[in-house]
């Protein structure tokens, strides 16, 4: 349990790096919650080794109720971990990572992504969890990017490839669209009985 931690400047705090050497041993379990992350590099971060012989575990990890105050890439699973690219990425990371927990997560971010999702090809990412993610950046909400997972998205949070939007006004959105969608086509046939009428009377 990692709990009330405030930290910055830094690159953040990690679960991490994995899968470099064969000998690790699985990693589950861990909690990060109640924290504070001021210009830190990162924010909450798993991070696997591409092309490497490690095949160990991630499981069951929580990030839960954490401020960001201007934070690049706040939430990240980088499954191609590759400092100054001095490694191939011929391989996919043979990490499995699953059930993963992101919620409460609100505050600033110093990028555009605020969520990444970078996911072995190898073995993608299993149980992932995103809700209640209300990061900005410059004053709109973030967006999310995903690779080789589908997490499930509750609350407000940013679903993949898109910004942060409540899922039920997203689906109030919807059935506005169909609603006006049905009304454009009554128009449309009012106006085609309307125009029919019109020659009907021509031809008389």
């Amino acid at each position: 349990l990692i709990q009330n931690v405030n930290c910055g400047p830094g690159h953040g705090i990690s679960i991490g790096s994995l899968g470099k050497y064969k000998e690790e041993e699985p990693v589950e379990g861990v909690t990060v919650k109640g924290c504070t992350l001021k210009g830190t590099t990162n924010g909450v971060r798993i991070k696997t080794w591409p092309n490497e012989p490690g095949t160990i575990t991630v499981n069951d990890m929580k990030f839960e109720d954490i401020t960001m105050d201007n934070v690049q890439n706040p939430v990240i699973i980088d499954q191609e971990y590759c400092p100054n690219n001095q490694c191939s990425k011929g391989t996919p990371s043979k990490v499995k990572i699953s059930k993963v927990s992101i919620k409460g997560i609100k505050g600033t971010s110093a990028t555009k992504e605020g969520i990444i999702l970078a996911c072995s090809s190898g073995v993608p990412c299993e149980g992932v969890e995103i809700g209640d993610v209300t990061l900005t950046y410059n004053g709109a909400p973030v967006t999310a990017t995903c690779t080789n997972v589908k997490p499930t998205i509750t609350g407000k949070a940013p679903a993949c490839g898109e910004a942060a939007t409540d899922t039920k006004e997203s689906d109030s959105t919807t059935d506005k669209k169909s609603s006006d969608s049905a009304t454009d086509k009554k128009s449309s046939d009012s106006a085609t009985d309307k125009k029919e009428s019109t020659d009907k009377k021509a031809k008389q």
